[in-house]
């Protein structure tokens, strides 16, 4: 098979500009390829070097850089050493904006950086107040706006643990995360807006505040001014009444792998798993990903379109330690038909936007070019995750957003609340493919007989020891449950989840997650794979596909969502199958095709394949509480009876 076609690549001045060239010869290596190859073969060597490269301010330097080098669960890194991971984002100070908060009903805010550092000690000294301290859990009910910034901030500057979810929850599901790691203090906004209505979360408040005991104080934030605050609780005191002004900012020093952030899985199985990320390990990943891999500085300006119960925000907010601008948005991304992130992005002049495939996808279906209505020339980057980017998207982002800006389609997620492949600002970009392997990352593709593999589909795996994998689960003393989630298909040896394919250039291309994949006949095949052929026809907006038990074999059945006034007749359905067919092979071909007007998703945006197949099979869905629009899932009830066509 020949490459895929390179649709970008920087020319050499400014290749030679970037971060990740300055870093590459200072190191000794002249090309990428020899570099990843050090940075996985000499961790140690190559973290202590990213380390001094990025400015890593330590408190107190560690005595070993790596520990059990050959155990992924139990190694160490930075044994003895103490830092703070607030300290890093609130070590650039001056009147530059540090956060613009960009509202989809055009609300408009901007923090400078002395601001910030001085908003984040007031808040830390009532977190003080209220018996605050290391190893304590505070809780965010909270859109994307400043005050979460800073309460994260205020909260892990004293080695406290920040965990968030999105205000768009129901009691049941922030009950489910927060009631697991017992929160001291919960952040809470009165309500939020997503396309042009305001979100009364009041009650939801209330509910989880009489359901979690260990809430000492809940601190209003105001977001949707109009609802006013919420009554009747006797432990509620507003966001400015808890802040202490005047104070110094101080930080509080921890052990590299002391409790930064506490993640969630999606739960759509069961209550979601609690995994906990050091201060350390998050840091340095997401330093090395921005600084290296994004070429991030302090001339950015970074926009990424997350709520706060996704781990891209974490990602996002990291931005600040190199000195960049952060621009929040809360509301809709299809606000004034799919054009408001655009508008956004014109007047607050971003230079990497950061967005998911499936917003791409429909801004293509939807036939909105940005580049034809907006100003666009300052994006240098535009970043992609969520789930598989299409070819056919890349071709739609050069053509109709940029033909001169990186596009870095990047996988990782919250599990190591990093990536394990993303964008490289000095290597071409190629049709369908992640740009490169994450330095420090030793990514490689096994087949089920645990072997390497080139240029086939198997499990994405991680072979070495990495900063950022979880320091554990929360309540999981003996890490059982840590090591039957990632370490059970190989011994040692970390499995992702994600079905992939390593190409000769180096690329990375994902076809969708291992428990989704579908397997007719025994053949396993990637949920991605069809998606990517359906979804080029016009007339279809979205599919998701499962794998049905049927006659002893599985057969693949095939949910679409159409466009407005389309039916399914035979000939849309011939048609369908006839583009996967061509495209791809005979097993991809689904037996059936269903119309559906819905497609269940998590709170994140991502498709949910798993539930669906649950359903389908008439077995029940553990938690729906997970899911943005549980409804959803009566549209696939009784395709069991159905007979093949």
């Amino acid at each position: 098979m020949p490459p895929n076609p390179i649709l970008w690549k920087p020319d050499a001045a400014r290749s030679q500009a970037t971060a990740m060239r300055r870093f590459m010869e200072s190191a000794g290596f002249t090309d990428y390829d020899a570099l990843y190859r050090w940075s996985v073969d000499d961790a140690p060597a190559f973290w202590r070097t990213m380390c001094k490269f990025c400015d890593v301010h330590f408190d107190r330097e560690a005595d070993v850089t790596l520990t059990r080098p050959d155990n992924i669960m139990d190694a160490g890194w930075f044994a003895g050493s103490r830092l703070n991971y607030a300290w890093h984002l609130l070590r650039h100070s001056g009147d530059r904006a540090a956060l613009v908060f960009y509202g989809e009903n055009g609300e408009r805010r901007e923090i400078g950086r002395d601001e910030l550092r001085a908003r984040v000690a007031a808040i830390a000294a009532g977190l003080r107040a209220a018996g605050v301290g290391p190893g304590d859990r505070v809780g965010g009910f909270l859109p994307n706006c400043p005050e979460a910034v800073i309460a994260m901030l205020a909260a892990t500057s004293l080695g406290a643990i920040w965990s968030s979810c999105s205000p768009d929850f129901g009691v049941n599901g922030v009950v489910d995360r927060f009631g697991q790691i017992e929160p001291k203090v919960l952040f809470a906004a009165n309500g939020y807006i997503y396309n042009g209505k305001t979100c009364d979360t009041r009650a939801t408040i209330e509910g989880v505040v009489a359901a979690i005991d260990s809430i000492r104080t809940t601190v209003i934030v105001e977001f949707a001014g109009e609802l006013g605050t919420v009554a009747g609780l006797d432990n509620a005191i507003g966001w400015d009444a808890f802040g202490v002004d005047g104070v110094a900012l101080e930080f509080t020093p921890v052990a590299f792998d002391h409790p930064l952030y506490i993640m969630y899985s999606s739960g759509t199985t069961g209550v979601p798993k609690c995994i906990v990320h050091g201060h350390g390990g998050s840091l340095l990943q997401h330093l090395k990903e921005h600084v290296l891999h994004t070429d991030l500085s302090s001339d950015d300006r970074l926009f990424y379109f997350t709520t706060c119960g996704w781990m891209m925000w974490n990602w996002l907010v990291s931005g600040l330690a190199s000195g960049a601008t952060l621009v929040l948005f809360d509301g809709s991304p299809f606000y004034r038909d799919g054009r408001v992130l655009w508008q956004m992005a014109e007047s607050e002049r971003v230079t990497v936007f950061g967005t998911s495939a499936k917003y791409i996808s429909a801004l293509e279906k939807a036939g909105v070019r940005p580049a034809d209505e907006f100003s666009l020339s300052g994006i240098r980057a535009v970043l992609s995750t969520g789930s598989p980017l299409a070819p056919e998207s890349f071709d739609y982002v050069y053509d109709a957003i940029g033909a001169d800006l990186q596009l870095a389609s990047i996988s990782g997620g919250t599990d190591i609340l990093s990536c394990f492949a993303l964008g490289n600002p000095v290597l071409p970009v190629r049709r369908g493919e992640l740009q490169c392997r994450g330095l420090g990352m030793a990514v490689e593709v096994w087949n089920d007989a645990g072997e390497a593999v080139v240029g086939e589909h198997g499990e994405l795996v991680c072979t070495r020891p990495f900063p950022s994998a979880p320091v554990g689960f929360w309540n999981d003393p003996d890490g059982a449950r840590y090591k039957a989630a990632y370490f059970e298909r190989f011994d040692g040896v970390w499995a992702h989840g994600d079905f992939a394919e390593l190409t000769p250039e180096g690329g990375l291309v994902i076809y969708g997650r291992s428990d989704a994949v579908l397997n007719p006949g025994g053949v396993r095949i990637g949920t991605a794979e069809i998606y990517r052929q359906v979804e080029k026809l016009g007339e279809v907006v979205e599919s998701i596909a499962i794998g049905q038990n049927w006659e002893d074999d599985v057969r693949v059945v095939l949910f679409v969502i159409l466009r407005e006034g389309v039916e399914l007749d035979d000939d849309l359905q011939a048609r369908i199958r006839s583009v996967i067919r061509e495209n791809t092979t005979p097993r991809h071909v689904p037996a059936k095709i269903v119309a559906v007007p819905e497609i269940p998703r998590t709170k994140s945006g991502k498709i949910v394949e798993l539930a669906v197949r649950s359903v389908v099979h008439g077995e029940p869905v553990k938690n729906t509480d997970a899911l943005a629009n549980p409804d959803a899932l009566a549209h696939f009830a009784g395709i069991a009876e159905l007979d093949t066509e």
